[in-house]
């Protein structure tokens, strides 16, 4: 019960902290059906219950994408995942979005440019999130309802959300997608370019569905693999942002990171005391005989330093929370990754 109350409060604790997201606002919670994005899933509901002593205040929605195909997975096994996410994301209660890895063929070309910032967003503390807060109390007032219809049941996103039983998609853009992967030369670029269209697919349906925030489930250990990953990947530059519990660089939607302050090892114990269902897939290209990309080998390594001195990674997550949150500004777009929509670290220092 100890432990419970802990993991509790240190979620609520990192989105009072942050104060970024505002009561009533729209945010869509980044599923993939492993530990940590089923841990944040289950800490929404909880903190959205009538019984939470701090209740969440914001509407939630959940979004899922498919990737058995680049998983080498048959269609057979992609149908079954399917199924169990399915499932998984219906018992939540909220709406959610399923989408396949394929569709990322088919966005549109201003998902490489940054949409236009909202008002109001950017300050974290400042009288932007008072206000929010205030006309959030005085619509409840307004409606005589003070907090009894749950936010997860929006009537913006309600029953025609959750989309009706599809099959795969269509074999010929399973082949586009898989010449594409197999055309990247390494496994570290292929890791990059399915963390690229996978961002790009959730921002997009968050712009289109009307969501100002989405919640990806990155773990502490996570972020450490990350933070080490992006050096050896010549991303430095880049760290706060790609680390950060903020992310702003898409303009209009901002990504946050609440499960950051949660080691694997918690949400591993958390999820087995309290039965939080997950769905594992396999890692990219598990049947190839090649060298392990960079993103293997520094998890490898740092969980490996792990087994023999228990902090190291808690130490590399706090050298990163030490990072300036202000990275690199594009003056125009001929200055920004056309990629990851960052600034290009281009201008020298003395």
């Amino acid at each position: 019960s100890c432990f419970r109350e802990y993991f509790v409060h240190k979620f609520r604790a990192m989105l009072g902290k942050n104060r970024v997201i505002f009561p009533g606002e729209k945010v869509l919670l980044a599923v993939s059906g492993g530990p940590a994005s089923s841990a944040m899933v289950r800490q929404v509901q909880e903190g959205l219950s009538r019984e939470a002593a701090k209740r969440l205040r914001f509407v939630p929605g959940l979004v899922y994408i498919e990737e058995g195909a680049v998983r080498r997975q048959s269609p057979e096994q992609r149908e079954q995942t399917l199924a169990q996410m399915e499932a998984l994301l219906q018992a939540t209660g909220f709406p959610y979005h399923l989408l396949h890895l394929e569709e990322a063929l088919e966005l549109p070309p201003s998902i490489l440019q940054p949409g236009p910032e909202r008002s109001g967003t950017p300050g974290t503390s400042g009288p932007s999130y008072k206000k929010a807060v205030d006309s959030f109390i005085q619509q409840q007032r307004q409606d005589g309802d003070s907090g009894t219809s749950l936010p997860g049941h929006s009537t913006q996103d309600t029953p025609a959300a959750p989309p009706a039983p599809r099959g795969l998609p269509d074999p010929a853009q399973t082949q586009e997608l898989l010449r594409i992967f197999e055309a990247v030369g390494t496994a570290t670029a292929r890791e990059e370019l399915l963390e690229m269209l996978q961002t790009h697919l959730i921002v997009q349906t968050a712009r289109d569905r009307g969501y100002n925030k989405v919640m990806m489930g990155e773990s502490l250990t996570r972020v450490a693999i990350k933070l080490l990953t992006n050096l050896s990947l010549g991303r430095g530059a880049f760290l706060a942002v790609d680390t950060g519990f903020t992310d702003q660089r898409h303009g209009d939607v901002m990504v946050v990171r609440p499960m950051r302050d949660y080691t694997a090892k918690e949400i591993a114990f958390y999820n087995f005391f309290y039965s939080v269902p997950t769905v594992i897939v396999p890692p990219l290209f598990t049947k190839r005989r090649e060298k392990l990309s960079i993103h293997q080998l520094v998890e490898r390594f740092l969980l490996g330093l792990q087994e023999e001195f228990p902090s190291t990674i808690s130490t590399v997550y706090r050298t990163g929370e030490k990072l300036s949150p202000e990275p690199a500004k594009a003056t125009s777009e001929s200055q920004r990754c056309l990629l990851c929509l960052c600034g290009l670290d281009t201008i020298g220092g003395e």
